[in-house]
Formats: structure tokens, C-alpha cells, sequence
């Protein structure tokens, strides 16, 4: 009965591990459900930043901000890089590093080095394996992001672009297309482009809007196509933040169909044990009857 035994112990630990995935699916279901809700609250805000931007750049043309502008001569691109603090969410983080990875080639083979910022710990310490140039990382921001946190790193490369020394800057991050997909996006970030600020449906303002500007025209565009992208960044980490509840919610679901399909195996396979035990019995006592 030693095998039996043995077996008995695997089951039971297989249940508990069942019992730790489900809790841990319904978890990541509750979390998933209030990060789609924070998407939804968000995206207003973002909608009207995005329509002001669109009219201030094109009403006030004598003033170009540094945001619109190309940096041509620079040979340096920079990358924000979305990921999780904690693992257990399916390929969510590997899909976002590969497409990253294949990004930093591609910018490689055109002659441009690369700096990065890392938000989420599996993407700084990615950065850190394949030895990035890593210029600043923010770690552990909870299931609620706060963009107060996430300003001073972001803001060393939007100022580096700002002064020209980097050429162009994009935005790696898992968007949340559905409760079963996610997608890993490279965005462009900088240069900002006329047509990235425009809705959804394509349309462009008509005529020149006309704006009272105070102090001046200068500083509220320079304002405004900073909160713009600063909506832009957070939006990207909060749509990662559903993906990964989601991606961990489908995970452990997984895991807890595979943890029930392994202890009925493992039941097949103790009551072969037990029958077999019973049947060498039954025989030695037949055996045993017969002799005497």
C-alpha cells in the first residue's frame, strides 16, 4: 500500500493547488473587471485632450511645438517599455518583450542606439539582462496607477526629445482588445503627428479656430501637448493593467482545468493500485485455502 499512499499524497496536494488557482482566478476577475472600468473613466479625459490638441496645432501655426517637430539629424531613438511586476499571467510579458526585442534590431540595423524606460519590474529586469541602456524605471505600481508616479521617468525622455537628442520615441505596451486577447503595440510616441491626433472617425476641425491665449499662445500649447501625451502614457499603462488581469485570469483558469485532469489521472491510477492490491490478496488467500 506504499504506492497507494503515495498516491493519496500527490491527490491531495494537486487539491490544494486547485483550491490556490481558482481563488486566485476569481481574484484576477474582480481586478480585471474594476481596470476595465478605470480604461472607461479615462477615456473621456483623453478624448477631449486629444480634440483641444488637434485644434490648438492647427490654429496656431507661427508656433511649433518641440513635440511636432522631427529631430532628423539625432541618431538615438528612445522606448518606453509597459510591463507587469508579477508574473503568473500567461505569455502576456514574453509577446511584449519579443516585439520590443525585434524593435531594438530594427533600430539597430538603421544605426541608432537606444534608450529605454522601464515600467513594471519583468520589463527593467529584461532591460537589465540584455544590458539596455536603462535611463530611468519605475517598479510596483499597484493595480491603481498614479501618474504622479509615473512622471519623473517618462519625463527624462520626453525632455531629452524636447532638446534633440533623440530622434523619435515609442511606447511598448500590451493593449486589451477583449477578455481573451491582448495584443502586444509598438507605438510611435514622438514626433507627434496631425494624423495621430485625430478621433477615431478620421475627421479633421474645419476652418482656423480662433483661441484667447493667456499668458500667451506658447505656454498653453506647451502645456497641452504635455498633458496630451502624459493621457497617452497612462492610458497605455492602465489598458496593461486589464491585460494583465486578464491574461492572469485565463492563466489560472488553465491551470485549474489541468490541476482537475491531473488528480483524476491520479485517481485512475490509485484505484488500479488498490484493485491490483485486493486481486494478490483474494489470491493468496485462495491460494492458502486450497494447500490446506
Amino acid at each position: 500500500m506504499a504506492a497507494g499512499k503515495e498516491i493519496r499524497l500527490k491527490i491531495k496536494s494537486v487539491e490544494n493547488t486547485k483550491k490556490i488557482t481558482k481563488a486566485m482566478e476569481m481574484v484576477a476577475a474582480s481586478k480585471m473587471r474594476k481596470a476595465q472600468e478605470r480604461m472607461r473613466a479615462a477615456r473621456p479625459y483623453s478624448l477631449k485632450v486629444r480634440s483641444i490638441a488637434l485644434h490648438l496645432s492647427t490654429a496656431n501655426p507661427e508656433y511649433v511645438h518641440p513635440y511636432l517637430r522631427a529631430n532628423v539629424q539625432s541618431k538615438e531613438a528612445g522606448i518606453i517599455l509597459v510591463t507587469t511586476d508579477k508574473g503568473l499571467c500567461g505569455g502576456l510579458n514574453t509577446n511584449a518583450l519579443r516585439l520590443l526585442t525585434h524593435k531594438i534590431k530594427e533600430l539597430q540595423s538603421q544605426g541608432k542606439s537606444v534608450r529605454a524606460v522601464a515600467i513594471g519590474n519583468k520589463g527593467l529586469g529584461f532591460l537589465n539582462r540584455i544590458r539596455a541602456k536603462v535611463v530611468a524605471s519605475v517598479t510596483q505600481i499597484g493595480d491603481t496607477p498614479h501618474l504622479e508616479r509615473l512622471l519623473g521617468s517618462m519625463q527624462v525622455l520626453l525632455d531629452a526629445y524636447a532638446r534633440g537628442d533623440i530622434a523619435e520615441v515609442y511606447l511598448c505596451y500590451t493593449t486589451f482588445l477583449n477578455t481573451m486577447k491582448q495584443e502586444p503595440v509598438m507605438y510611435k510616441l514622438l514626433p507627434l503627428s496631425i494624423e495621430d491626433m485625430k478621433p477615431e472617425d478620421g475627421s479633421v476641425p474645419k476652418g482656423q479656430w480662433d483661441y484667447l491665449y493667456e499668458p500667451e499662445a506658447r505656454v498653453v500649447v506647451d502645456e497641452l501637448m504635455k498633458r496630451y501625451v502624459e493621457s497617452l502614457i497612462y492610458h497605455a499603462v492602465v489598458e496593461n493593467i486589464a491585460s494583465e488581469q486578464s491574461g492572469r485570469m485565463v492563466a489560472m483558469r488553465a491551470a485549474t482545468d489541468n490541476a482537475g485532469n491531473v488528480i483524476a489521472e491520479l485517481k485512475l491510477d490509485y484505484n488500479k493500485s488498490r484493485q491490483s492490491s485486493i486481486t494478490k490478496e483474494l489470491s493468496e488467500i485462495v491460494a492458502g485455502a486450497s494447500a490446506v
